[in-house]
């Protein structure tokens, strides 16, 4: 008999002593080297980012109370994120009004994920903890995962979405079983303080950037690594799997315009570097393979600490736009929404609705940088 995600039933009981398989993380007391700096990216008093272009800018509700670190679609309309307020907000991007906004974690949240299809949420948390919420059933998470030993950085749902894989600072990889929140399998890596997970589609592969400037491929049959790629210059901050699972990108933390590029990989070549997108000047923060507009040529954007997106012909490395948000302070997530529309977590102004087009790059917050017109249309 198939299987069916939307038909489980979780219980909305999930005290600390409920959560699946806890461990202790044997490990060594690592210090980052990869530190977020608030005190450097925040407005200065009386400064208001954009404000040259705010009679163009719609601007709505704002959806969080503070910075936001993360971005993802659930529906064409509707967006999920999370931040410095602890929130997991569910927002019509389209309409410009808050649906939901979930309590729960007790620190700030690192990442959220949607299962394709469905109205299930995962958010992951500097409280060490994963959460899953169900927008069709209240206001209390439905499950929890509990057993990492420092902040969870990385989600990843296997295709079927029987299975969730998360990744931490405190170097263990873990598979849990959704439906128990048992944690079925777990693998550490010395020094592999992990920054973003990706399951490629319709395979058993997991990809996981790390701090220690690394890429690998675990095969989730296993839990094995089965591939490492060589390591880059810098730390590798973000990755993205294309939809036909042949490419993988990643980025770069740097400054200076040292290091914040973006590489896109071959994973049918394990370790085959294809092309590099450079011209950040500051930490490469997301990087996320666009939809493909129809009749037109595949394309990436990034996100950086230097407060502008970038818009790239995936197969030249060519910069076809750039969009400058003065202000923003770090850009640290991007959800494109479809092939014109791309949705930008920010530290100091919120959610933005960012607009891509063909043209002089002259429209409402452009950046004016490449042949392609990328403006700023909200923000919320």
């Amino acid at each position: 008999m198939a299987w069916c995600a939307h038909e489980l039933q979780f219980t909305s009981e999930t005290s600390p002593e409920k959560c699946g398989c806890r461990f202790l993380a044997d490990m060594g007391k690592l210090q980052s080297k990869f530190r977020k700096r608030s005190d450097l990216y925040r407005a200065s008093q009386g400064e208001k980012a954009d404000n040259t272009f705010d009679s163009q800018v719609m601007q709505y509700e704002p959806a969080h109370q503070g910075s936001i670190n993360t971005v993802t679609n659930l529906s064409p309309d509707l967006c999920v994120s999370g931040g410095s307020d602890q929130a997991v907000v569910v927002y019509d991007w389209k309409q410009g009004r808050m649906c939901q906004s979930f309590q729960g974690h007790n620190r700030e949240v690192t990442k959220v994920l949607c299962y394709p299809g469905s109205t299930w949420i995962f958010s992951a948390s500097r409280d060490k903890t994963v959460l899953m919420w169900d927008l069709n059933q209240g206001d209390e998470p439905i499950q929890e995962f509990c057993g990492h030993e420092l902040v969870v950085n990385g989600l990843a749902i296997s295709p079927e979405g029987r299975k969730l894989c998360t990744g931490s600072r405190d170097n263990w990889m873990c598979l849990w079983d959704i439906e128990s929140a048992k944690c079925e399998q777990r693998h550490n890596i010395s020094r592999n303080l992990v920054t973003h997970v990706c399951w490629v589609p319709d395979s058993s592969s997991v990809v996981q950037t790390s701090e220690d400037k690394t890429i690998r491929v675990w095969d989730s049959r296993a839990w094995q690594v089965t591939n490492t790629f060589p390591a880059k210059q810098y730390i590798q901050t973000h990755c993205d799997v294309s939809p036909n699972g042949n490419y993988l990108m990643s980025s770069s933390n740097g400054s200076g315009g040292q290091g914040c590029e973006a590489t896109l990989w071959d994973l049918r070549q394990p370790g085959c570097k294809v092309v590099e997108y450079r011209g950040h000047m500051q930490t490469a923060a997301c990087c996320m393979f666009l939809p493909t507009p129809p009749g037109g040529t595949a394309q990436v954007a990034t996100s950086s600490h230097d407060s502008s997106v970038k818009i790239w012909d995936q197969n030249t490395a060519v910069c076809l736009g750039t969009l400058f948000l003065d202000g923003a302070g770090p850009l640290l997530g991007l959800a494109p929404t479809d092939s014109t529309n791309l949705l930008c977590a920010s530290f100091n102004n919120g959610l933005y609705h960012i607009q891509l087009g063909h043209g002089s790059g002259s429209g409402a917050e452009s950046g004016g940088v490449g042949g392609m017109d990328v403006k700023v249309v909200a923000r919320f």
